[in-house]
Order: structure tokens, then C-alpha cells, then sequence
């Protein structure tokens, strides 16, 4: 491989690192606006389930969490000497893999959120039905953080 693409090797790992955070925040700042909107329009009927509604709020929040894992893993490991097109493309896929996942489980997190708590203010028994749709929807950020660890791990096995 020639030395001038070597050069560019760690703008990939700074952009897997940047992505991880960036798609998971938004995620998380999605989930949280859409499920807070829901909150408050549930709140003016019944002010006194606005804590126990909060349970979505703090799953999205979450996903902003796995992202900053991420990026922190991948930057820690991005150094100027020996680190290859190999390392960058693990770390860029790493980024990649986790932030995209926990966006998608941000979206899916704030429109259940928001629909849930309003349906729950009406029919108290659907809490448990809704918790359980936040969980699995949470665990696509999950499987993104996993598979974001075992790619950036990836990255300095070839020698």
C-alpha cells in the first residue's frame, strides 16, 4: 500500500468515532423530544403520571451513552504511527454500526414513547405492553454497540 493512502487511514477511524456519536445523539435527542412532547400533552389530563411516563425519556437517553462508548474506544485506539486502511475501515464501520442503530432505535423509541404515554393516560393497563415495546426497541442499540465493540477490536489485528 502506498504511503499517501496510509495518510488518510485515521480521517476514517475520526470519522467512525464522529458518527457513532453524532447518528446516536440524534437518536437519543429525537426519542427524548418525541416522547417529551407525549409527556406533556398527557400531563394536562393526568399530572400525576408525568413521572412514571418519564421511562422513555431515559431510554433514549441511553443511546447517546453507546455512542459515546464507542467513540471513546475508537478514538483511544486512532494513533498517528502504524495504524493502517485496515484500522480505519474497522473503526469506520464500528462508528458506523453502532450510531446508525441506536438512530433508528431513537425513532423507534420516540414515537412509541409519545403514542404510549398518551394511551396509557386513557388505559392504564397498557404500561406493561409499552415498557416491554421500549425494550425491544433499546436492544437495536444494543446489538449496535456490540457489534461496534467487535469491529473496533478488529482494528490492529492485521499485521
Amino acid at each position: 500500500m502506498s504511503e499517501s493512502s496510509q495518510d488518510t487511514a485515521p480521517f476514517f477511524g475520526f470519522m467512525g468515532a464522529a458518527s457513532a456519536l453524532v447518528f446516536s445523539c440524534m437518536g437519543a435527542a429525537y426519542g427524548t423530544a418525541k416522547s417529551g412532547v407525549g409527556i406533556a400533552s398527557m400531563g394536562v389530563m393526568r399530572p400525576e403520571l408525568v413521572m412514571k411516563s418519564i421511562v422513555p425519556v431515559v431510554m433514549a437517553g441511553v443511546l447517546g451513552i453507546y455512542g459515546l462508548i464507542i467513540a471513546v474506544i475508537i478514538s483511544t485506539n486512532i494513533s498517528p504511527a502504524k495504524y493502517t486502511l485496515f484500522d480505519g475501515f474497522a473503526h469506520l464501520s464500528s462508528g458506523l454500526s453502532c450510531g446508525l442503530a441506536g438512530l433508528a432505535a431513537g425513532m423507534a423509541i420516540g414515537i412509541v414513547g409519545d403514542a404510549g404515554v398518551r394511551a396509557n393516560a386513557q388505559q392504564p393497563k397498557l404500561f406493561v405492553g409499552m415498557i416491554l415495546i421500549l425494550i425491544f426497541a433499546e436492544a437495536l442499540a444494543l446489538y449496535g454497540l456490540i457489534v461496534g465493540i467487535i469491529l473496533s477490536s478488529k482494528a490492529g489485528a492485521a499485521a
